[in-house]
């Protein structure tokens, strides 16, 4: 080395590093414009990235690099989870060498699963040689899910990559190995239905731990198993030769297989139908919430002020849990999920671990709340530069540093993969004039540069590359800038029934008013007014909530749906004629200038009103209220419509006259028009007194839409 040294002399050196680092920036430089602050924060972390990480598949990259003694130099899933994403869209050769460390102490994790009388391999929770070094179990090796995360890693590097010859050589074995130890670790609960679960393990959370069923890692198990199952067809199909290898050498048969795809298939994921949310885990729901109102700002992180079993028996979050098997298995959320999981877990989460922010960020954007997603951006990205955790004395926090490009590039670039396909969803924070970033996938490299009008991608390197932009298909040719407008334009807009399209506010109070009557109950127009926009069996509730009778389920049953037997009598009457004022003009309008139109009703009756007032034609999507989790003010019903129309949150009007459904309006993420009072609906983006006041040129100037005012 000495003598190479000499030779090439400290000019041959420095121009050898500075051609290492030129290469290095063309491929992951990320630009934000008119920010100094941001810029110096971003490019010191990558540099710091690239500098701490080992390059020879025996070294990995330790939680606080090269800077300092915190942790001991150990590595952790911050390599899989956070630091490894970064490599593989950057510098995927970093990236497979990052893998070949896992494959490298492959003997050690099968020793390891041996030591806790369980099969195949895990994984150990903190490392240097492969050996589990956490001292603290509960906290340590009850967090198996670093199996999961690292063969999430693996797929992820190949189908970024298209490198299948590591999966074939290695990142097979790891793989089924893991499986194994899912399989066994496992187990079909009778208890559950015969569905399988995984009891007493540590999920991200280390606020909660040892539980059964965390639902991060029973849905990365899932993830993991089909991958797996998935590779064994793989092999046997295109690589027979090297699957008689694997085989023989681990053992591995069909039946296992086979076994895997049935506990993915029947994997446990605990959900609370009461509050339409995924618990944490099994019990986690049933804690009393954390006194965060009485906590003292000096007493955080909680860890070093309370003892971890006062910790454990509240709802708390340390980081994020739930909030990142949605960023990570985002194929497997609705978009309502997502909305109404993070609504739930973000006030409990303390982000006492530098980990958390970036991914609260990411999820923030795309549910989009750019607000939040910009203030968890701006907690990550100088972290160290700024001390903003008072302990970069320890080393620095490699996992935040990837984390914040994490939060540009897959939050405010809206990255996914899907399929091995890249996916994009760009938004641009309001503090930002512009940003660009770079990719690679399967040795192409793209350019993405997104400012106020559009998103721009060019395909510097490669021979053409498929990609999608919020959700539309796009042919990159090399050098052939593809400029795609990111304006928000009005696509669609979405209706409330009774109140907004016609009125039957007085044919549901005929129809109640004469079963309370038959109950001998008292009902009034006052109390009809609460049942605006509510469904059928809320109503009734409210009807009966004052009556001293002792109702079975079954009888409200019967009840609700005598009542509706008479209502639906009463809608014989309806006639065109009964469409409010101005709503036909307004239909009219929006389908010459191409917006769609759907509809958001509590009414299970609504397809028949429609026909009955002849314009049912004119709707095409119309969410249907009896597969809905829960009604308004929740906003599943207006997402569910917009999913219908195949339109973005964010391109819909939805139109109410009730505070519940202006209230589900916003929680959705779109513009919010109120027909009534202001005392009632003053949390509307537009208020109007009547629907003779909407139109379409109202609708468009809301919305900023250029169109307005044209196509008359």
């Amino acid at each position: 080395m000495l003598e190479m040294a000499e030779g090439c002399g400290f000019n041959g050196l420095a121009d050898e590093q500075r051609a290492y680092l030129d290469q290095f920036w063309a491929h992951t430089d990320v630009e934000i414009k008119d920010d100094p602050a941001l810029q110096q924060g971003i490019r010191f972390n990558l540099f710091q990235l690239l500098q701490s990480t080992g390059r020879d598949g025996v070294t990995n990259i330790a939680a606080k690099g090269l800077t300092g003694e915190g942790y001991e130099g150990h590595y952790f899933w911050d390599t899989e989870m956070y630091m490894l994403p970064f490599f593989t869209y950057t510098q995927p050769e970093i990236a497979r060498k990052l893998i070949e460390f896992r494959y490298a102490t492959l003997d050690k994790a099968r020793e390891r699963a041996a030591e806790l009388s369980q099969k195949g391999a895990l994984y150990p929770w903190r490392t240097i040689d492969g050996s589990e070094n956490s001292a603290y179990f509960p906290a340590g090796t009850a967090q198996a899910h670093i199996n999961a995360d690292i063969a999430y890693g693996i797929k992820q590097y190949v189908q970024a990559t298209g490198d299948v010859e590591f999966l074939v050589s290695r990142g097979a074995e790891i793989l089924f190995e893991t499986s194994r130890f899912w399989a066994d670790l496992g187990f079909f609960n009778p208890a559950r239905g015969g569905a399988f679960c995984i009891n007493g393990i540590t999920g991200p959370d280390e606020y909660t731990a040892i539980v059964n069923n965390n639902a991060y890692t029973n849905l990365m198990v899932q993830d993991q198993l089909n991958y797996a199952y998935e590779t064994v067809q793989l092999l046997k199909l295109e690589y027979p030769a090297d699957y008689g290898r694997l085989c023989q050498a681990i053992g591995l048969t069909d039946g296992e297989a086979e076994m895997w795809k049935e506990a993915a298939d029947r994997m446990f994921i605990p959900f609370d139908e009461e509050l339409g949310i995924y618990a944490q885990d099994d019990t986690f729901l049933s804690k009393r919430k954390w006194d965060f109102e009485h906590t003292a700002a000096d007493k955080y992180p909680l860890l070093l002020h309370f003892h971890p079993l006062v910790i454990y028996r509240h709802q708390v979050l340390k980081q994020a849990d739930l909030v990142m098997a949605m960023f990570l298995l985002g194929d497997k959320f609705r978009l309502v999920d997502k909305i109404r999981n993070y609504q739930y877990y973000e006030p409990l989460t303390t982000h006492d671990s530098s980990l958390s922010p970036c991914i609260h960020s990411i999820i923030s954007a795309e549910i989009g709340n750019l607000a939040a997603a910009y203030g968890y951006f701006d907690r990550t990205v100088r972290m160290d530069l700024d001390d903003i955790n008072r302990n970069a004395k320890d080393g620095l926090h490699m996992a935040a540093m990837a984390g914040s490009w994490m939060s540009i590039v897959n939050g405010f670039g809206g990255l996914r993969q899907v399929d091995g396909m890249l996916c994009f969803n760009p938004a641009l924070p309001e503090q930002w004039q512009s940003f660009r970033f770079k990719v690679t996938a399967g040795s192409q490299l793209l350019d993405v540069s997104i400012d106020g009008e559009a998103a721009v991608y060019t395909l510097l390197e490669g021979s053409g590359l498929q990609i999608k932009h919020r959700g539309q298909p796009v042919l990159l040719l090399p050098q052939q800038p593809v400029s795609l407008l990111l304006a928000r334009q009005l696509e669609a807009v979405i209706f409330d029934l009774d109140g907004v399209i016609t009125d039957t506010a007085e044919l549901h109070y005929q129809a109640w008013q004469a079963l309370a009557d038959e109950l001998g109950i008292p009902f009034s127009r006052e109390k009809n007014e609460r049942l605006k926009g509510v469904s059928r069996k809320e109503s009734l509730d409210i009807v009966l909530e004052d009556s001293p009778l002792k109702l079975t389920a079954a009888e409200r049953l019967a009840l609700a749906e005598k009542k509706n037997v008479s209502y639906r009598q009463q809608l014989e009457q309806l006639t065109p004629a009964d469409v409010l004022p101005g709503i036909p003009e307004l239909l009219d309008s929006l389908a010459q200038r191409g917006i769609a139109c759907g509809l958001a009703s509590a009414s299970l009756n609504a397809p028949l009103i429609l026909q009955r007032l002849g314009i049912a034609g004119r709707f095409q999507a119309i969410a249907d209220p009896a597969a809905l989790q829960k009604g308004k003010p929740d906003a599943e019903i207006f997402l569910t419509a917009a999913e219908l129309l195949g339109v973005p949150p964010r391109s819909c009007i939805g139109v109410e006259d009730a505070a519940a459904g202006i209230a589900a309006i916003k929680a959705a993420g779109m513009q919010a028009v109120g027909i009534g009072s202001r005392e009632q609906l003053g949390a509307a983006d537009l208020l109007l007194t009547s629907t003779a006041e909407l139109t379409v040129e109202k609708l468009l100037a809301l919305f900023g839409d250029s169109r307005q005012g044209k196509r008359q």
